[in-house]
């Protein structure tokens, strides 16, 4: 498991990585522009490959774009919508020139419409923004479901797999608090183990990606997305050891977003924390640790969405997972 947390690229991806060296993280996140703000930012060629050459070294050794705040590909709004396949193209292309494991986005939200014609103009999207680049996985994330967010359940992300065709470079990103706030029983590990075969029934057994781990201020079922430092929210220490000690997740970047407990973003003692977390909820599982972390760790294969086969065409495959089996990886 590549544990790690959100950071700022301020100063360039070589200072973003060497943030991540600070906080002890595996892997990092960061904005790749302003999240709230349409200008679109580069990076010189020079920082691009002195990036490259850090990662291929570690000890970070996975990065993260998450996409602007701003991005609704489901909106009605030409303007807006324009802005946000050129935004979300730019992410995919900045992940390809630095050999990211993928680009987080937030699927949008419907106004005044049906939910299928939101829906079916996000499928629109997708197709269009990998067309524009080569190699980046789009890891859509799901929802806490506020207002007309999509995303909020498994059955929605499973259809813009569908309509954004099935490319194996579409993933999934799940958010821990999210899944609170919808009303997915995460609090325990036999809980989460239920709702990831669930999702992996419906959506498919190699869309899962990566993995936000954030505790929740708010209570289950509430659909209001409110981050807690790790433990102390109310997904609680159990909670969120079972995320972090989940299976299915070994290999996949498991990123703390904040506020930590210095209460702004991720710092060394968070990721200090999640560590302790996967301790205890290996210790919960009765599996064997074996050096930081865990049994074994592996690379978190950037830059490509293959984890086994991916599957094609429909996202509702019904195929089940082998429980607990699955390797991603190592960790």
């Amino acid at each position: 498991m590549l544990i790690g947390g959100h950071v700022s690229p301020a100063g360039g991806l070589v200072n973003a990585f060497h943030r991540g060296v600070e906080r002890d993280c595996d892997a990092i996140q960061i904005f790749n522009q302003s999240p709230r703000a349409w200008r679109l930012q580069t990076y010189r060629e020079d920082d691009l490959a002195e990036f490259r050459s850090l990662l291929a070294e570690g000890p970070v050794r996975a990065i993260v774009l998450h996409a602007v705040y701003l991005i609704n590909p489901a909106s009605k709004d030409d303007v807006i919508r324009k802005k946000s396949l050129d935004a979300l193209a730019h992410a995919l292309r900045m992940g390809d020139a630095m050999g990211a494991h993928g680009v987080v986005v937030h699927p949008g939200s419907q106004v005044g419409e049906p939910l299928e014609e939101s829906i079916d103009r996000v499928g629109d999207a997708i197709r269009y923004v990998l067309s524009e680049s080569e190699r980046c996985p789009l890891l859509l994330e799901n929802t806490a479901g506020a207002g007309g967010t999509i995303g909020r359940s498994f059955e929605e992300l499973a259809r813009l797999v569908e309509l954004g065709g099935g490319d194996e470079r579409l993933g999934l990103c799940l958010d821990s608090c999210h899944l609170f706030a919808m009303g997915f029983g995460v609090r325990t590990a036999d809980e989460l183990s239920e709702t990831i075969e669930r999702c992996e029934e419906i959506v498919g057994v190699d869309r899962l990606r990566c993995i936000h781990v954030n505790d929740s201020k708010a209570a289950f079922g509430s659909k209001r997305d409110r981050h807690a430092p790790l433990g102390e929210g109310e997904l609680g220490r159990q909670g969120c050891a079972a995320f972090f000690s989940e299976p299915r997740f070994e290999g996949l970047p498991t990123i703390f977003e904040g506020p930590g407990l210095e209460g702004r973003g991720a710092a060394l003692a968070d990721i200090k924390v999640a560590r302790e977390l996967r301790e205890e909820g290996l210790a919960a599982r009765g599996l064997a640790k074996g050096g930081r972390g865990g049994a074994k760790r592996g690379s978190a294969r950037r830059g490509t969405a293959k984890r086994g086969s991916a599957q094609r065409g429909s996202a509702r495959s019904g195929q089940r997972s082998r429980k607990g089996a699955t390797k991603r990886g190592s960790s």
